[in-house]
């Protein structure tokens, strides 16, 4: 990543805050505008745990892809994954198996344009318009099936997009469908902000991001409600916790985990 000022390409409009640049900040990145780090500060104003909570579930995504490297997964899906980072899935699965393979999926122009930017050169990695609730589109774009195999077991990644989406538009049924199109040996992984610990923020922190997302309904969830996410999927160890819980590389890290309010969990699918 480069330390200068990002250029805003000209269809854009970097007088609206975008979720992905606001991420970026949260993560201390340069890709970013006045009216993202405005609107950044407004949430970490609420609640100041938001900047580590973005920290935490990005070290999880790395803990996570070493995790199913490791289970003999070569093949990823990474869903609305935000800007790239100085860690990103492909990068870390492909230090520990050079032949891994990675499709990055988003319908962020402002994403989509970093990513194919990052992705120009890497021909096991690729990046594709696309999004969750539209799983049956998203897992029939040629591009992804000319990199990924259908048949053989892919590990979906779903790092932040679930806790921007609504019950009315059912994403439980999206990754329903989408765990049921996959081969058996396929993995889900997710991180998922919940508000079991800091309820009161929840009024204040959704207020913001329907004004950011121009949505009217509440996508606020608990630990509880997140879990029906991996119905009919097997939880590996230690399940649905805290991100700084989920295979810490250093046990004190897990230190206080409600101070990072996120939960992570990693399941397998063991039937069709």
């Amino acid at each position: 990543m480069s330390d200068a000022a990002p250029r805003p390409p000209a269809h854009l409009d970097t007088s609206v805050p975008n979720v992905a640049r606001m991420n970026n900040y949260f993560l201390g990145g340069k890709d970013n505008f006045a009216a993202d780090r405005q609107a950044a500060e407004e949430v970490l104003a609420i609640a100041p745990e938001i900047r580590t909570i973005a920290k935490e579930s990005q070290a999880f995504l790395g803990r996570a892809v070493r995790h199913l490297i490791e289970q003999g997964i070569t093949q990823f899906l990474a869903i609305a994954p935000g800007l790239p980072t100085r860690c990103n899935v492909h990068q870390v699965a492909q230090a520990v198996e050079p032949a891994a393979r990675v499709v990055y999926a988003d319908d962020d122009p402002v994403v989509l344009s970093h990513a194919q930017a990052l992705l120009a050169t890497d021909p096991r990695t690729t990046v594709v318009r696309g999004d969750v609730l539209h799983p049956r589109e998203l897992l029939a774009e040629p591009e992804l099936r000319r990199i990924l195999d259908p048949e053989q077991p892919i590990a979906v990644v779903i790092p932040t997009a679930l806790h921007y989406i609504p019950d009315e538009d059912d994403p439980f049924k999206s990754v329903a469908l989408l765990r049921d199109a996959l081969p058996v040996g396929s993995y889900l992984a997710l991180a998922h902000v919940v508000f079991d610990t800091r309820p009161e923020t929840a009024g204040p922190l959704v207020e913001i991001y329907r004004r950011i997302l121009s949505r009217s309904e509440d996508a606020s969830r608990t630990r509880r409600q997140v879990l029906r996410f991996f119905d009919g999927l097997e939880l590996v160890e230690p399940g649905l916790v805290y991100v700084r819980q989920w295979r810490p590389d250093n046990p004190l890290a897990a230190h206080r985990p409600e101070k990072a309010w996120s939960v992570a969990g990693v399941a397998r699918k063991t039937d069709g």
